[in-house]
């Protein structure tokens, strides 16, 4: 997932115009005018680092003459008391970027870091972490950059990037093996189409109508496996609902190719990070 310059502009735009408003008040009646600071930018927590080159942009956004040295990358696993970035100049400029730049890079390493303790929990098996739409509005493309530096696959970003048929849809048109045929007469040769089953008896006729990819939704890791045999390679398989770091082995191990997760973007927590004087 490479981000766009324009969207990481336009997201950088609408985090400040948030917070700072007319202004910040605080600092202009407080700090006086020419005064310089630096700061460090540190974690106070393990995690896996993300966005920080987004948070010195925020701080340049502010004031062209700050000087933000960053030291790690995005994709680094940074121990408690990390320094991530030393920051200095004017100290109006950098007090007022400060809560910006902190909810960027905190929230975005909150999901790289989750994303990277589901990889681990995969490893060695052939299934393939991918993440989902479970996104908060407006913070899509940064959300699964993050996924990304964690260790994770993207699945669809927008509803346009491929075709994934759900109960809901099977319901309005009919029957499983209909809605495949009018997919498969509609979507273009390149594109992937997948249909999600609830049964095995609905993967059966899945693999009977000839889908690329079957997702199986809510199944335990048993059900999953006699799902794998049923389809003998006739589709790739994803597993999906109610994966967590305790179950998430046991269901790569099915034998299924790929296992999405949405908690990953939908409720990371965001990771400790500071903004200190005098380290």
């Amino acid at each position: 997932m490479l981000l766009d310059p324009n969207d990481v502009t336009d997201f950088i735009d609408r985090a400040l115009a948030e917070d700072i408003g007319r202004g910040d008040l605080t600092t202009m009646v407080t700090i006086p005018e020419g005064t310089e600071l630096k700061v460090a930018m540190m974690t106070r927590q393990p995690l896996v680092v993300c966005g920080i080159e987004m948070a010195a942009e925020v701080f340049h956004r502010i004031d062209p003459d700050i000087n933000v040295e960053v030291l790690v990358e995005d994709g680094t696993a940074a121990a408690a008391k990390t320094v991530l970035a030393r920051i200095d100049g004017d100290a109006r400029a950098i007090l007022s970027a400060e809560r910006t730049a902190l909810n960027i890079v905190q929230h975005l390493s909150g999901i790289s870091t989750m994303v990277r303790q589901y990889a681990e929990k995969v490893k060695g098996t052939k299934a393939v972490l991918i993440d989902t739409r479970k996104t908060i509005p407006t913070l899509r493309n940064v959300a699964k950059y993050a996924s990304y530096i964690g260790g994770a696959r993207n699945h669809r970003i927008r509803l346009d990037d491929g075709v994934l048929i759900k109960d809901n849809h099977i319901a309005a048109h009919g029957s499983l093996t209909a809605t495949i045929a009018a997919a498969k007469r509609r979507t273009p040769a390149l594109t992937v189409i997948e249909i999600e089953c609830d049964t095995l008896d609905q993967v059966r006729e899945a693999a009977e109508a000839g889908v690329d990819m079957i997702l199986l939704d809510n199944m335990a890791a048993a059900t999953m496996k006699e799902a794998v045999k049923i389809v003998a390679g006739r589709a790739r398989i994803e597993a999906s609902g109610g994966i967590n770091l305790d179950t998430i082995r046991e269901k790569a191990e099915s034998g299924v190719d790929f296992i999405s997760v949405g908690r990953m973007t939908q409720s990371a927590p965001a990771v400790d990070i500071g903004l200190d004087w005098g380290v």
